[in-house]
């Protein structure tokens, strides 16, 4: 990882203290860019997401599925946990956790949006950064691109019933149209752009100037990052200020949920004996989370100034260090997994 790759969360951090500063500077500038949006999807936001999403979908290799069959265990494990215990598991964190356990700490009346909130990042595994966690690990880079592939393909008929079925649960509202324009928005059409550049690419230089061009890129994409985290927080400033303690409680079901999914990815990968260099990567897919998806969809479901799109904002906040802790904790267990010729 280069330099401020590896200080990503400090970004981050300064990211949320200009935007809170700005928000109270400039509250009238934050108020005018809120109001642009159409569709409930605000635009300037949607160009910032695109940003982040396009480069990493450029990366993904739908060539690879064709490669699914050869070693089925660790997309196996990948699959169940990213879409049949994850959503689930994040939403029964957020119902214990605000509808209870923190009850008397949070305003009532929206307990259902942090919920909602987490119910999205539950519902999105990570499509990119995925990429740096198997790196570090010293991950099969072929097997991760096919693990990413097959998620994402998944994730475009799947995210959205998901995501309604469960909201339903809670007893929300399920705006359809903005749901399912947020999937084709921020998943669709970006996979397609992503398809059709990387095809060019191949025909051009192959490998060598798909990661020529997204090394080229990569700067805007980790900018759009940066932009929306001093939105968002710039939108959600007043709230932040008025109950720093909220961000606390919103980050902790969140750490939860991320190392109880990799403690149930990582030990089944050790006793299906997997081998390292796929069960590492395995497990940190569906410990991270695609939270670029997440924040886009909070944004047009409830709003900029929503309890559901703060909640997918500290998602931000906690992903780089509780992942970074997961790899360390993933190198130091290597020698306990099967020989990578397992």
């Amino acid at each position: 990882m280069s330099l401020f790759d590896r200080f990503l969360s400090v970004w981050v951090l300064l990211s949320i203290i200009t935007g809170i500063g700005l928000a109270n500077l400039l509250p009238g500038l934050f108020a005018a860019l809120a109001a642009l949006e159409y569709a409930s999807v605000n635009l300037v936001v949607a160009v910032l997401i695109w940003a982040m999403v396009y480069p990493m979908m450029v990366a993904v290799d739908l060539g690879a599925l064709k490669g699914v069959g050869k070693r089925p265990k660790g997309l196996v494990i990948t699959v169940v946990v990213n879409w049949l215990i994850k959503p689930f598991t994040m939403a029964a964190l957020g119902v214990l956790f605000f509808n209870y356990l923190f009850a008397d700490l949070i305003d009532p009346a929206n307990a259902g949006q942090y919920i909602a909130g987490l119910i999205l990042l539950g519902a999105a595994p990570c499509t990119a950064m995925v990429f740096v966690w198997s790196q570090l690990t010293k991950g099969d880079p072929n097997y991760t691109l096919v693990q990413v592939s097959l998620n994402d393909v998944i994730m475009v008929f799947a995210f959205a019933p998901i995501v309604a079925l469960l909201l339903g649960v809670t007893e929300l509202s399920v705006p359809w149209a903005t749901l399912v324009l947020s999937v084709v928005l921020y998943v669709v059409l970006p996979l397609a752009a992503g398809v059709v550049t990387r095809s060019r690419l191949m025909r051009q230089g192959g490998e060598d100037a798909v990661a020529s061009f997204t090394a080229r890129i990569k700067p805007a994409s980790i900018l759009g990052l940066l932009l929306t985290v001093v939105l968002l927080f710039g939108f959600q400033g007043n709230v932040i200020l008025d109950n720093p303690f909220l961000i606390l409680l919103l980050a902790t079901p969140i750490v939860i949920q991320s190392y109880g999914i990799f403690a149930i990815a990582y030990a089944t990968a050790w006793a299906w004996r997997v081998p390292h260099n796929v069960a590492a990567p395995c497990a940190l897919i569906g410990t991270s989370n695609f939270f670029e998806l997440a924040v886009a969809v909070a944004i047009g479901l409830f709003g900029l100034n929503s309890g559901a799109a703060l909640v997918t904002v500290v998602g931000v906040l906690v992903e780089v260090p509780v992942m970074l802790s997961l790899v360390w904790f993933a190198n130091r267990t290597r020698a306990r997994f099967a020989p990578a010729d397992a």
